[in-house]
C-alpha cells in the first residue's frame, strides 16, 4: 500500500471510528424509547378514559420518535466541519446528544449545520476544511475534502483525502429506485440558500429539468418544520403534487429527513370528498380555469336569491295574508347587505322577511277584530315559521345549496350559465355544459372550492368550537405536566407534545385525515409543485388554504402542459401576494447528462418555450439514439427498443407516449414474456417497465427513456409535454418513430 493509499485508509478508520460512537448513540436511544414504550404498555391498565388517552398518547410520540431512530439507523452521518476556532462539527440527519448534552452530531436544519452547504473558498464562513463521508449503511467506505484554508494542508494534525469519487455524483450517477431519495449529503450552495430562506411570502423555485426543484421543496419544508415548529405543528404542510405516482415517488423523503407532519394531496383531491384523476378536454379545461369563472360562479349563486314575479296569497289559520314581492326584496337586500356567504345570509334573509311578515300578520288580525299585544309577536313568529307555505316559498326564493349539488346544477343549465357568463365567457359558457351526472374533473375542483367559499356555512358553531378547544388544550397541557413527572423521566416527552397527542387521541384523527376533511383548514405553509400547471382558478383555490401566503412554488413555465396552466409566475401570483413574490433560479442540471440535454433545449427553442439556461454536471456516454420505422411497425419497433434497454440493465425504464397509445403498448410489453411486470402511468413508477404520457411523467426521472412518436406528444399538448419527456432520462434516451421529427429533435 503506498503512502497516498495508507492515508487514506487511516482517516477512513478515523471516521469509522466516530460513526461507531454516534451509532452506538442512536442504539442506546433506540433501546430506551423501546423500553419506555414497553413501560407504558405494561404499567397503564387503562381503567378509565383519562387513563388509555395517556397511555395512548404517550405510545403515539414514542412510536413517532422510534420511526425517526430507525429511519436513519443505517446512515446518519455524512459530513464534517473543520472550523476556524478549533471546533469540529459532524452533520447528519438528525442532532445527536451525550446523556450529558454533549452534542454528538448537528442536525443538517441547524443554523450551525448552514456552512456544510454554502462555505467557499471566497466566501470560507470560518470554515477551514469541509469532509464529506460516503457512506454504505453504517460503514465508511470513502471521503472528500474540500480544502477553504489552504494552511490545512501545511499542518500535521490535518490528513486531508483530496481525491475520490464524490457524493454528488455517485448520487446522480447511481441507478433510479423507484422512489426519492433524500439529498441532505449533497445540497449544493444555491440549493441550500434557498431551503433556509427566510422569506415568509411566496418563493417560487424556478428551474429546468433535474436542477433539484422537488428535493429542494422537500428540503425547505422539512426545514421549515424544524425551524418553526411551534409555528407550524398545529397547522401542518401542505404538498400538493401532480399525480398519485408522483406522492408515491416522493413519500418516502420527509420521514427520511425527521418529519411527518405533512398534509399531501393532487389537485383532485384538494376538495374534501372528491377525489378525481380525471381531466377535461382542454378548450373545456381553459375556460374553467379562466380567472373570469369567479364572476360567473359569483353571479350563478346571487341568481339564486330570486323575488318571485308576483305577490304570494296565504291563508295563516283562516287568516288572509300575501307575502309580498316588496317583502322579499327587502329581504334580499338586507341579506346581502350583511356580505355573507349565501347559506350564511339566509339566516339573514329569512329573519328580515319574517319581521316584516309578522308586521303584516299582525295588522290583518287586527283587521279581523282580534286583539294583539307585543307579547303575542313570539307566538305569531312561531306560526309563521312553521306554515309549510311560507317555508316553501321562503325556499324557493333563497334556497341553501351544497357546493357539490350547485355546480351539478348550473353545469346542467345552458341559461343558467349564459345568464351568468361575464362579457369575456359569453361565447364559449356552453362547452360547460354536460349532464348532471357526469363525473367530477380536476378542473372541477377550484369551481367547487369557489362555489363553497360563495354559499359559505353558518360560523356560530364554529366559533363556539374554536373557543372550547382552546380552553380544553390548556387544560391538556396543565394536566400534562404533571402527568410527565409521575410517568417520564428521559425528557424525550414534552408537556405540550403530549396535550396535543391527547388531543388527537380524542379527536381519533391524524393532523393529514383532519386537514383533508376540513375544507376551511389553513396550514401554516404550502408546497406547489409543477406549480406551472395550476390555473388562474386553482391559484385562488391554494391561496386559501394558506391565509399567510407562506409558499413554496416550484416549477418551470417551459414545462407547461395544461391548458389552463402558466407562462410568467408574476402574472399568475402576483394578484394574490402583491409585492411579497421572490424568485429564485436553480440553474445546474443533476440529472440529465449534457448529450441528452442539449438536445432537449435545442428542440424546446426551436419552438419558443421560455427554457431556463442550466448546466448538466455530467456530460453522459451516450447520445440520443433515434430510430425511423414504418407505422405499421411502430409499436413492435418500440417493444425491440424496450427489450434493449432492459438487456443492457441500465435501470427503470419510461416509454412515454401519446395517451391513447398507453394501453395498447403495455399489452405488446407485457405480451414479451422476456420482459419485467410493466406499469402504466404514474404509479407505475415502481415497476421496472412503465408506459405513460408526458403529464404522468412529470417531476419523475428515469434510467432510460423511450419517446414514441414525439410528434403526437406535441399534438395533444404542446411541445413542453416533448420537453419534458426528453429530460427525463439520467442514462438513456431513445426516440422511435414514423412521422417527421419535431425541430430540434434531431439535433
Amino acid at each position: 500500500m503506498d503512502d497516498a493509499e495508507g492515508q487514506i485508509a487511516r482517516e477512513i478508520a478515523r471516521e469509522q471510528t466516530y460513526a461507531d460512537r454516534l451509532y452506538a448513540r442512536l442504539d442506546e436511544l433506540i433501546i430506551q424509547v423501546e423500553r419506555n414504550l414497553d413501560q407504558i404498555q405494561a404499567s397503564q391498565h387503562a381503567s378509565t378514559h383519562q387513563n388509555r388517552s395517556e397511555r395512548d398518547a404517550f405510545m403515539a410520540l414514542y412510536e413517532d420518535r422510534l420511526a425517526l431512530l430507525r429511519s436513519v439507523a443505517r446512515s446518519v452521518v455524512f459530513g464534517r466541519l473543520d472550523m476556524d476556532d478549533g471546533a469540529r462539527h459532524y452533520i447528519g440527519r438528525i442532532g445527536l446528544f451525550t446523556p450529558e448534552r454533549e452534542q454528538l452530531l448537528v442536525d443538517w436544519r441547524a443554523p450551525a449545520a448552514a456552512a456544510f452547504y454554502r462555505a467557499t473558498s471566497a466566501e470560507r464562513l470560518e470554515v477551514r476544511l469541509r469532509r464529506h463521508l460516503i457512506n454504505r449503511g453504517r460503514s465508511v467506505v470513502g471521503l472528500e475534502d474540500d480544502v477553504l484554508d489552504q494552511a490545512v494542508l501545511e499542518e500535521a494534525d490535518h490528513d486531508v483525502v483530496l481525491q475520490g469519487e464524490g457524493a454528488l455524483l455517485a448520487a446522480v450517477s447511481g441507478k433510479r429506485t423507484g422512489r426519492m431519495g433524500d439529498i441532505v449529503a449533497t445540497i449544493q450552495g444555491e440549493q441550500d440558500r434557498i431551503i433556509r430562506s427566510e422569506n415568509r411570502g411566496v418563493l417560487v423555485v424556478q428551474g429546468g429539468p433535474g436542477t433539484g426543484k422537488t428535493a429542494v421543496a422537500l428540503h425547505r419544508a422539512a426545514y421549515l418544520l424544524y425551524t418553526h415548529r411551534r409555528r407550524l405543528e398545529h397547522t401542518g404542510v401542505l404538498i400538493m403534487a401532480p399525480t398519485t405516482g408522483f406522492l408515491r415517488y416522493i413519500e418516502r423523503v420527509l420521514p427520511g429527513l425527521g418529519e411527518s407532519g405533512v398534509v399531501m394531496l393532487t389537485p383532485g383531491e384538494l376538495f374534501p370528498g372528491i377525489e378525481t384523476f380525471l381531466h377535461d378536454e382542454d378548450d373545456v379545461a381553459r375556460i374553467k380555469g379562466d380567472i373570469a369563472m369567479s364572476t360567473l360562479l359569483s353571479r350563478a349563486v346571487k341568481q339564486r336569491q330570486v323575488v318571485p314575479r308576483a305577490d304570494i296569497r296565504l291563508r295563516i289559520d283562516g287568516t288572509p295574508l300575501t307575502l309580498s314581492r316588496e317583502i322579499i326584496a327587502a329581504a334580499r337586500r338586507e341579506a346581502r347587505a350583511s356580505h355573507k356567504p349565501h347559506n350564511a345570509a339566509r339566516a339573514v334573509f329569512v329573519r328580515a322577511a319574517m319581521d316584516r311578515l309578522v308586521e303584516k300578520y299582525e295588522k290583518a288580525l287586527r283587521a279581523q277584530g282580534h286583539t294583539v299585544v307585543p307579547e303575542d309577536r313570539p307566538d305569531l313568529l312561531s306560526d309563521l315559521r312553521n306554515d309549510p307555505e311560507i317555508k316553501r316559498h321562503l325556499n324557493l326564493a333563497w334556497l341553501p345549496y351544497t357546493p357539490q349539488g350547485f355546480l351539478k346544477i348550473l353545469l346542467a343549465r345552458p341559461d343558467r350559465l349564459r345568464e351568468a357568463a361575464p362579457r369575456s365567457l359569453a361565447g364559449s359558457v356552453d362547452l360547460l355544459v354536460r349532464p348532471k351526472d357526469s363525473p367530477w374533473t380536476i378542473e372541477d375542483v377550484p369551481l367547487l372550492d369557489e362555489v363553497a367559499e360563495l354559499l359559505g356555512e353558518d360560523a356560530a358553531p364554529a366559533e363556539a368550537k374554536a373557543r372550547d378547544d382552546a380552553e380544553r388544550r390548556q387544560a391538556d397541557v396543565d394536566y400534562a405536566r404533571k402527568v410527565i413527572e409521575n410517568i417520564d423521566t428521559s425528557g424525550i416527552i414534552r408537556a405540550e407534545d403530549l396535550a396535543d397527542q391527547v388531543g388527537h387521541i380524542r379527536d381519533g384523527r391524524t393532523l393529514a385525515e383532519r386537514a383533508s376533511a376540513e375544507r376551511s383548514w389553513t396550514y401554516g405553509h404550502v408546497v406547489v409543485d409543477e406549480a406551472q400547471e395550476h390555473s388562474p382558478m386553482s391559484w385562488r383555490a391554494l391561496m386559501r388554504r394558506a391565509p399567510t401566503k407562506s409558499f413554496t412554488v416550484v416549477g418551470d413555465v417551459a414545462q407547461t402542459s395544461s391548458a389552463g396552466g402558466t407562462d410568467s409566475w408574476t402574472a399568475a401570483l402576483s394578484p394574490y401576494i402583491q409585492d411579497r413574490l421572490q424568485v429564485e433560479h436553480l440553474t445546474v442540471n443533476y440529472r440529465t447528462p449534457s448529450r441528452i440535454m442539449d438536445r432537449a433545449v435545442a428542440m424546446a427553442q426551436a419552438h419558443d418555450l421560455p427554457v431556463t439556461e442550466v448546466s448538466s454536471v455530467r456530460e453522459g456516454e451516450r447520445d440520443p439514439l433515434l430510430e425511423r420505422t414504418e407505422p405499421a411497425q411502430l409499436t413492435q419497433r418500440t417493444v425491440e427498443a424496450a427489450h434493449a434497454v432492459h438487456q443492457e440493465r441500465l435501470g427503470r425504464l419510461a416509454v412515454i407516449v401519446a395517451e391513447e397509445r398507453v394501453r395498447p403498448l403495455a399489452a405488446a410489453l407485457r405480451a414479451r414474456e422476456d420482459l419485467p411486470a410493466v406499469g402504466v402511468g404514474s404509479a407505475g413508477v415502481d415497476d421496472e417497465i412503465a408506459v405513460m404520457t408526458a403529464q404522468d411523467a412529470k417531476g419523475l426521472e428515469f434510467d432510460a427513456v423511450v419517446i414514441v412518436e414525439p410528434a403526437e406528444l406535441i399534438d395533444a399538448h404542446g411541445a413542453g409535454d416533448l420537453y419534458v419527456a426528453m429530460s427525463r432520462p439520467t442514462q438513456h434516451l431513445g426516440i422511435v418513430h414514423a412521422r417527421e421529427l419535431p425541430a430540434g429533435v434531431d439535433g
